[in-house]
């Protein structure tokens, strides 16, 4: 019964060793991938510092380095939990392994003992012929054969328990190791976090002083926004009307080539539904069934403004809106169509010099801003992943494109509609 006690405890030692090595390994993996997004961000902060003087630019590469720090200060507490419960279970089996290993040399002793006192070959042989029977006699051989081979497998069985034993300790020296290490990367981490924090801090402070300043370029930039969603809206509205008219001439030629001379009597040319043709709706249900499977409409890159109203990041007391979202990507980057569609309109601002290519997918239409120049011309056809224009890179380093998706006049948010990175 001891024995498949001990058998049991040993198999849940040994499946629960197991799963917690596999999870060891994961927490690993992530956290190997949360330092290496933590070391990217800090590139990308250093490489801000150098581009841009604006402390809302440094104060974002802060906060995303806080929050990364955070998450592998949490994986690392995990590692030291699983690091803690292998030592507790290693810690009883070494507990339990030196139990057995007294209790197995005590009886081993007394039977050591008592085989010395009945050492002689006389005394055996004595033990044998004092038998009453013969019986007796073959049962006091088999006995004193299973005596010598008991002791035999005990003394076996004590050399495995200490070598299971040594295991034991050595794998329990290497976790108290590795458990030091994991404290001190802990520790290291902390403070930096720490410093972190306190350079936000100052960096706040900075953003108090210059306040007028900061809160006069968000109105800049907002005026910009609802500028350029002013454009995409008109640029909309024509081509859901230029598209109607067209259909709409087709219809008439239609009829008119089928020798229908009756007065085909047309609605008001509409500018804010597109009348779809068949080919048109082939186009907009394919559009559609790709919702949340859509490239991004650039190779590389993050959303650095997120879609609809929403509190300035370090304002709360300001809402700033985007019909759009705005993806930050590196230097000389590309936009790209996110699905194969028709350029309904290029146009370009006069004030920023920059370019808006509008693209038609049916009744879907996608908007690219921001772009110093343009590679299609209305009325291409144009694939997915295909490249519409650079995005503008300002005085400052950054490069970022204003994305915006509709249903014909309805506004969508764009991040639901493109694969998650």
């Amino acid at each position: 019964m001891n024995k498949f006690l001990l058998s049991l405890f040993v198999l849940f030692f040994s499946f629960s060793a197991m799963a917690q090595i596999d999870e060891k390994e994961k927490l690993e993996q992530r956290k190997e991938q949360l330092q290496k997004e933590l070391s990217e961000a800090k590139t990308k902060l250093q490489n801000e510092k150098k581009k841009e003087k604006s402390v809302l630019k440094e104060i974002a590469g802060q906060d995303a380095q806080i929050k990364i720090s955070e998450k592998i200060i949490s994986t690392i507490a995990k590692q030291a939990r699983i690091l803690d419960d292998n030592i507790y279970l290693t810690q009883l089996e070494i507990n339990k392994l030196n139990k057995d290993l007294i209790i197995m040399k005590e009886d081993y002793a007394k039977m050591i003992v008592k085989s010395y006192k009945s050492r002689s070959e006389q005394s055996r042989f004595m033990f044998v012929l004092s038998s009453t029977s013969f019986l007796q006699a073959y049962k006091r051989v088999q006995y004193m054969k299973q005596y010598a081979g008991y002791r035999k497998r005990q003394a076996e069985e004590i050399k495995v328990k200490q070598a299971r034993l040594g295991v034991a300790v050595g794998e329990l020296q290497t976790n108290k190791k590795e458990k030091e290490v994991v404290i001190v990367e802990k520790t290291k981490i902390k403070a930096e976090h720490e410093k972190l924090k306190q350079e936000k801090v100052e960096t706040a402070k900075l953003i108090q002083k210059d306040k007028k300043k900061i809160t006069a370029d968000i109105a800049a930039k907002q005026k910009e926004s609802k500028a350029i969603d002013k454009k995409i809206k008109k640029m909309i509205n024509d081509a859901i009307a230029a598209e109607n008219k067209k259909n709409a001439a087709k219809k008439k030629a239609a009829a008119t080539a089928s020798g229908n001379t009756a007065p085909v009597k047309t609605a008001p040319v509409s500018s804010t539904k597109i009348e779809l043709t068949p080919e048109g709706k082939l186009s907009s249900d394919s559009f559609k069934a790709n919702k949340g499977q859509l490239p991004w409409p650039t190779e590389k890159g993050y959303i650095s403004t997120g879609y609809g109203d929403q509190p300035h990041p370090d304002y709360s007391n300001i809402v700033i809106h985007n019909s759009g979202i705005d993806i930050t990507t590196d230097s000389g980057s590309s936009a790209r169509a996110v699905f194969a569609g028709e350029v309904s309109g290029v146009q370009v601002s006069q004030t920023t010099n920059t370019y808006t290519v509008l693209v038609r997918h049916g009744d879907f239409f996608t908007a690219y801003s921001n772009l110093s120049s343009v590679s299609v011309s209305v009325g291409n056809k144009v694939s997915a992943k295909q490249t519409l224009g650079k995005i503008k890179t300002n005085a400052k380093g950054n490069s970022v494109l204003k994305f915006v998706i509709n249903q014909n006049t309805t506004v969508l948010n764009p991040k639901s509609w493109l694969k998650p990175k």
